[in-house]
């Protein structure tokens, strides 16, 4: 039997409820920034290019067509003259959509997705700052920069449902990454997804959000678990959840150990972010980690 094709009218109500959320989110996502701008530095720094950058001593492995002649006759100090690096690069953001992102233990906290959009739009701003260009992987916005196009990538972000498949989306290669996910999946299964991007070659950083409940387990007397997206599976009961605590905790903390061994061994940097803490930090971690890794 054929389904009839929703309405002009349904189709438009369905939009609004998608991007009701994103005018808050990326005020959010640019307050966050404009925190973080203030107390990191920019990502300039020498190397290849044609726009001069500063002066600096010479030391004795510089090679001498490196001296600036003109700047050095004005006194007695030996000068070499740096330009700035100015290979943009772009970074490709993946922000997990499974239904298990959007939950929240409490309506104190944002739900996981939340954050974690808020988190990749805010630094995408920053790094439309410094000049490098952005995409979102799997969506068919292609790499942009500036303003108007820090919108149209928030936008994507805010809006895209994040499955799985647009990990395997094409990407150029030594292109850096930003994977935002609760990775709760089995460790076998992100092993293997970030072989494969490493493998591109790509590399980045994994932004791991976790719900505080997720890892205190504060749950007390008879509780019913259920999981995400699966409602019709029958919920799991948990007679005396204090008892369970314990053993709780010890196999999330393995869990999070097994997923660093596979990031370390890959070269991926984890910036782990609770949601009941204040988004900045998590950002500033993650920019210093992108420079750090020479983006």
């Amino acid at each position: 039997m054929a389904v009839a094709a929703p309405s002009p009218i349904e189709l438009r109500r369905r939009a609004e409820q998608l991007a009701a959320g994103y005018p808050a989110l990326q005020a959010e996502a640019e307050r966050v920034a404009a925190i973080v701008a203030q107390g990191v530095h920019g990502r300039r720094r020498p190397g290849q290019g044609e726009t001069f950058w500063q002066y600096r001593n010479y030391q004795p492995s510089d090679a001498a067509t490196q001296i600036d002649w003109r700047r050095s006759a004005r006194g007695d100090q030996v000068y070499i003259r740096e330009n700035e690096w100015e290979a943009a690069n772009t970074v490709y953001f993946w922000r997990d959509g499974s239904d298990g992102m959007n939950w929240s233990s409490s309506k104190k906290y944002p739900t996981k997705q939340n954050r974690a959009t808020v988190l990749c739009m805010a630094m995408t701003s920053l790094l439309m700052r410094a000049g490098e260009r952005c995409a979102v992987m799997g969506e068919s916005e292609r790499p942009r920069s500036g303003r108007i196009g820090q919108e149209r990538i928030s936008r994507t972000l805010a809006l895209t449902e994040g499955p799985t498949r647009n990990l395997d989306a094409d990407i150029p290669a030594y292109a850096r990454l930003v994977i935002a996910s609760d990775f709760l999946e089995p460790p076998e299964v992100w092993r293997e997804r970030l072989a494969r991007l490493s493998g591109r070659p790509a590399k980045g950083v994994l932004l791991h959000i976790i719900d505080p409940a997720e890892r205190e387990f504060p749950f007390k007397g008879r509780v019913q678990l259920r999981i995400p997206g699966l409602s019709k599976l029958e919920p799991i009961l948990v007679g005396r959840a204090e008892r369970a605590r314990e053993d709780y905790q010890a196999k999330f903390i393995a869990h999070c150990e097994m997923l660093d061994r596979t990031a370390s061994r890959l070269g991926w940097p984890i910036i782990r972010h609770y949601t009941d803490k204040p988004a900045n930090a998590a950002l500033t971690a993650l920019y210093t980690a992108m420079a750090g890794s020479q983006l």
